[in-house]
């Protein structure tokens, strides 16, 4: 009898093209067993409930926001009491910073990491060297250069309340260290006068655009030379992609602060609580997230793993510019997001404040009032208790 497995991932080559190339090869080494994907894009990727996704899909690739609202509903298998502690032992070692920890809440895995992200900078080095230039170092040297109008970064609500967590983290207070306020007023404010400062540097398109438009736009125009920080895509510094190579570094540093704390990211493969072939489907994401095809089929495929034995390959950096050596600095000091049963409510609304301020201007106090208010509502969910 064939085991039918269905998965579902996102839209993108980064996403979707690794999990079916992987899905082929372990089908072949275990015959009976097929997997078919579906995607969902990026805004439902990061905005759509997995409650919706559970019933019909045995592996979901996921955001690890999602854990604690399925450890607390049971909504997906702890892999954790599944998999052999030597291989779970093996994935705690090799993280890219706290992504393999980002998918455990208490106490259950709720998925293995299978792909890492943080923002990180980017820049067309053929057109810096033309015109020679250089890549800013600081804060000031990016306004600097963003005022001459060839500077880009995404501004959609999700990207805004990421980077605004960014520059809270690195002023020195993280968000949501109290029940009280998603930050203090000092840090918050200073952090949403310096990002508005930046944004209206830039094209007012950026409301609009995701990682992804920013790097189309980059590599495929020859408008914008500069990214300070989105999302890393190491697809658009392999030749042969896009149309342009963009290099990817580390993110600038503010004075006295260091170099930006930005937000972790990147993807989960999980295995819903409702799979009926459980056994298989575990097997699948043990593969999936094995050190040997993460750094050989997996990014062979387009994908951006979460092993670290592929962010350090001599092969795989030869491959991609560099990208996963000059930038995993920046992964292994990146804030990670709540967590709790709740936390999402904030985040579905709370980027739309942030933007909206970033884009329109107002009252600095009326905003974060806003923030404050969304995080009570979602304190209200859990209980009322403190992340």
């Amino acid at each position: 009898m064939t085991i039918q497995l269905k998965g579902i991932t996102w839209n993108h080559t980064r996403g979707y093209v690794p999990m079916v190339a992987a899905s082929q090869r372990f089908a072949e080494l275990h015959p009976g067993i097929s997997i078919d994907w579906d995607k969902r894009s990026l805004q439902e990727f990061a905005d759509a409930p997995i409650q919706n996704l559970i019933e019909r899909y045995d592996l979901l690739v996921i955001d690890h926001p999602w854990a604690g609202y399925a450890a607390e509903h049971r909504a997906l298998i702890d892999l954790g009491a599944l998999l052999p502690s030597s291989y779970l032992a093996d994935q705690a070692a090799n993280s890219v910073g706290l992504s393999h920890e980002s998918y455990r809440f208490n106490g259950a895995q709720t998925a293995l990491a299978i792909d890492a992200a943080t923002p990180v900078a980017s820049y067309r080095a053929d057109l810096m060297e033309r015109e020679g230039m250089r890549p800013p170092e600081t804060w000031e040297e990016l306004l600097t250069l963003a005022r001459g109008g060839r500077v880009a970064l995404p501004g959609i609500p999700i990207d805004s309340l990421m980077n605004f967590y960014m520059l809270c983290a690195t002023l020195g207070e993280a968000p949501f260290v109290s029940a009280e306020r998603v930050a203090l007023r000092s840090t918050a404010s200073q952090a949403l006068e310096m990002y508005r400062e930046l944004a209206s540097l830039c094209p007012a398109g950026i409301y609009e655009w995701n990682p992804i438009a920013v790097y189309e736009a980059m590599t495929g125009t020859d408008e914008f030379l500069y990214c300070p920080f989105a999302y890393g895509y190491s697809n658009y510094s392999r030749a042969g992609y896009a149309r342009n190579v963009l290099t990817f570094a580390d993110l600038v540093s503010l004075r006295g602060r260091g170099r930006l704390q930005s937000t972790l990211g990147g993807t989960g493969l999980a295995v819903s609580a409702g799979c009926r072939h459980t056994d298989a489907a575990v097997r699948f994401a043990a593969f999936a997230a094995d050190p040997a095809i993460q750094q050989t089929l997996y990014v062979e495929s387009g994908g951006q793993p979460g092993h670290r034995a592929a962010w350090v390959s001599d092969e795989v950096n030869r491959r991609s510019g560099n990208y996963f050596r000059l930038t995993l600095p920046a992964l292994d000091r990146a804030y990670m997001r709540p967590r709790y049963d709740g936390y999402l409510h904030f985040q579905d609304l709370a980027g739309d404040v942030v933007r909206d301020y970033l884009r329109d201007g107002g009252s600095i106090d009326r905003t974060l009032d806003r923030l404050d208010a969304l995080y009570a509502e979602s304190l209200r969910l859990r209980g009322g208790k403190q992340p």
